[in-house]
């Protein structure tokens, strides 16, 4: 009897085009791809953080490779564009993303005689869904912060 369940299950999903990337989409555990994310503003409003993230495979389970790309806009001092390499474990529906700076892309106002020193973007997350994650900002300042799938798909 489970043989035939299962022959039916293989038959169902070759008959049905979709079928089993259609499971992966609604799937939460898979938080594979591309995401784009967004701060809640910090700094008494002053400054918002937006970017992408892209997770892929490592050979550890659990342990995802990745990299970002951080836009971060403050009127008080202009804005940054940094990429960083991290890395992101995950503990059932927690995520933490640990980051390194691997280069400044732009740096545009800075307030006069004030040193530029862009500390690493970290992230502690909560999977809510295949398409979402929410959470913290953890670096030189804590922000909420929500992370979506990307429209581009997953690769």
């Amino acid at each position: 009897m489970l043989a035939r369940g299962l022959a039916m299950a293989v038959f169902a999903a070759l008959i049905v085009p979709g079928a089993i990337a259609d499971h992966s989409e609604n799937d939460p555990s898979d938080i594979l791809g591309v995401w784009n994310f967004q701060t809640q503003p910090y700094r008494d409003g002053a400054c918002r953080m937006t970017g992408t993230m892209h997770l892929s495979h490592d050979e550890e389970d659990g342990v995802y490779a990745c990299e970002l790309t951080a836009l971060e806009m403050c009127s008080i001092w202009g804005q940054s564009i940094v990429r960083q390499n991290c890395s992101a474990r995950r503990f059932g529906d927690q995520v933490s993303v640990r980051s390194r700076i691997s280069e400044v892309l732009e740096r545009k106002g800075d307030i006069e005689g004030m040193s530029f020193n862009y500390v690493p973007d970290n992230f502690a997350l909560t999977v809510k869904s295949s398409m979402r994650m929410y959470g913290s900002l953890v670096s030189a300042v804590n922000a909420p912060v929500e992370f979506h799938r990307s429209a581009e798909g997953v690769s």
